[in-house]
């Protein structure tokens, strides 16, 4: 039976990731749409004195003092009616497993790209994971107010690097000092924004029409009539805007801006609520779910503890797929079959939590929790609803994290059991060579930077990193452990993952390249196959 309540409610909600490569100014835009979502009065980021607020999204201490995302964060605002859940995510490489998890629990993406640079390496990988998805791709051009690669270049860059048909919404007026506004080519109007107070509030903005003598007068001679070409170009060339194509994401609708000065922000926004749609149906083992289904289910995405440093506690972020939520709401886990009252239930503003007793499919809610809830779980009312775990990613890099003080390893201890439950890093046991101490897998060496940081901070547990020789990590799908170890090479090592699946390691592609020629009945994959909780 289909609940028109709660079609109602989900029909009104957007819930959407920003991505992009580090320094395309993805937080920057976060900020910008929080203030023009009236979540936020003053841009925090963009205030340029000693007392500048710190942005909203980048919460951690290591954050402010990197000036850069490496934890992805829940924002929640409203707009024009609708109910919007923004997930800002890591764009350094090193954190890209905690923005492919968050990519899973969004219907939409709005793809960050620096005019000036173009589509850059981690801008590439991101969007693969959105491509596999079918995920709509919304394209903000960004960094407008300063010089930009050739426009017309940019958009056939797109069509040919990520083979993603490009349709420009609007066109820029200019570029770096002479960047002046956007042209609308659906409304054919011109938006004229005007600079002030350094991006911190709303941008004035004027609309005319693209012969008034007002946007000539503002325009140098040369940049009115190169948009004047490149307008005609575009008309003949582009094709036209296909809501279906953009929809399955083979289409991305292209906006320009400059997010530091809150040009062409808005219009990204009213934008992207009229061109994406609510959350579609989520498949499960045992087919599609509707999302007007009465029967709540939701699954982890995302685990984070400390958030409030005073209570050591852990925080459970889930995507809610179907039903309605209540607060103490009773519900199963799947995993483990048990019983879970959820009432400690919160939206989360970065460090700032208010209380949630009600919501519905694409909102993101977090519970504070005891339980034994990890990434890729399912919580629901009805266990015939069961989604898929969340992939797993085989790490790049290898280490063992040692307690450096003796009196402190009871501190050491516990901080680890509660960041390794947040996936900071991935945890194996080694079976050979034997080693009683956990191996931590990381994409990158700059999350052990981030767990050994977080110890100290939150724990006040010293470390020593002690790097490991192998590179490369498969999960073993066919062979068990007796018979593994006969056949294992010199300088390889065998583990079992977090879930006791047992996997191989390889110091250099050469030697994986070699074990796969020698025993090619081996099954290796670089990631683990997903299992399907069987109701109890």
């Amino acid at each position: 039976m289909i609940d028109p309540a709660i079609a109602s409610e989900t029909a009104r909600r957007r819930t959407f990731a920003i991505i992009s490569h580090p320094d395309a100014g993805k937080t920057t835009l976060t900020e910008k749409l929080l203030l023009y979502g009236g979540a936020i009065g003053l841009a925090g980021s963009v205030t340029a004195n000693k007392r500048q607020r710190d942005t909203s999204s980048d919460w951690m201490e290591l954050e402010k003092k990197r000036g850069i995302s490496i934890s992805s964060t829940v924002l929640q605002f409203d707009y024009d009616g609708f109910r919007l859940n923004l997930l800002d995510t890591p764009g350094h490489k090193d954190f890209s497993e905690d923005t492919y998890r968050v990519l899973m629990a969004v219907d939409a993406v709005v793809m960050v790209i620096d005019a000036g640079k173009g589509i850059e390496t981690q801008t590439r990988k991101l969007f693969e994971i959105c491509r596999k998805r079918g995920i709509p791709i919304f394209t903000f051009m960004n960094k407008l107010d300063r010089p930009s690669r050739p426009l017309l270049g940019l958009m056939d860059e797109l069509e040919k690097v990520l083979n993603l048909k490009a349709y420009p919404i609007n066109w820029p007026l200019g570029n770096g000092p002479d960047f002046k506004g956007v042209y609308d080519r659906r409304e054919k109007q011109v938006h004229i924004f005007e600079r002030l107070g350094k991006g911190a509030f709303r941008a004035p903005v004027s609309v005319h029409d693209l012969s008034d003598p007002f946007v000539k007068s503002n325009l140098h001679e040369s940049v009115y009539k190169e948009v004047v070409e490149e307008l005609e170009i575009l008309d003949a060339t582009q094709g036209t805007f296909d809501l279906a194509q953009v929809l399955s994401g083979k289409q991305t609708p292209v906006f320009f801006g400059s997010a530091a000065n809150n040009f062409g922000v808005e219009l990204l926004l009213k934008g992207f609520l009229e061109f994406s749609t609510g959350p579609a149906p989520r498949n499960s083992f045992n087919g599609l779910v509707p999302v007007a289904n009465p029967a709540f289910s939701a699954f982890v995405f995302k685990v984070q503890t400390n958030m409030n440093p005073l209570h050591r506690d852990k925080v459970v972020f889930v995507r809610i797929c179907s039903g309605k939520f209540m607060r103490n709401i009773v519900v199963k886990h799947a995993r483990t079959g048990e019983d879970i009252k959820l009432s400690d239930s919160h939206n989360i503003f970065g460090r700032d939590r208010e209380i949630v007793n009600e919501a519905y499919p694409g909102d993101i809610v977090g519970f504070v929790t005891k339980n034994d809830l990890r990434i890729g779980d399912t919580i629901t009312e009805d266990l015939n609803i069961v989604y898929g775990e969340i992939p797993t990613f085989a790490p790049e890099s290898f280490a063992f994290l040692e307690n450096a003080v003796t009196s402190g390893y009871k501190a050491f201890r516990k901080g680890m059991d509660h960041l390794l439950a947040e996936n900071i890093v991935q945890s194996f046991q080694l079976r050979t060579p034997k080693n009683s101490m956990p191996l931590l897998g990381a994409v990158g060496p700059l999350q052990y930077e981030v767990l050994q940081y977080r110890l100290k901070d939150e724990y006040g547990a010293e470390s020593n990193l002690n790097p490991m020789p192998w590179k490369i990590l498969r999960w073993v799908e066919s062979l068990p452990e007796a018979q593994l170890l006969p056949i294992l090479p010199n300088g390889a090592g065998l583990a079992l993952d977090n879930q006791d699946r047992l996997v191989m390691l390889f110091p250099t592609d050469w030697s994986l390249k070699y074990f796969k020629e020698v025993h090619p009945t081996v099954v290796l994959a670089d990631s683990p196959s997903v299992k399907n909780y069987q109701p109890t």
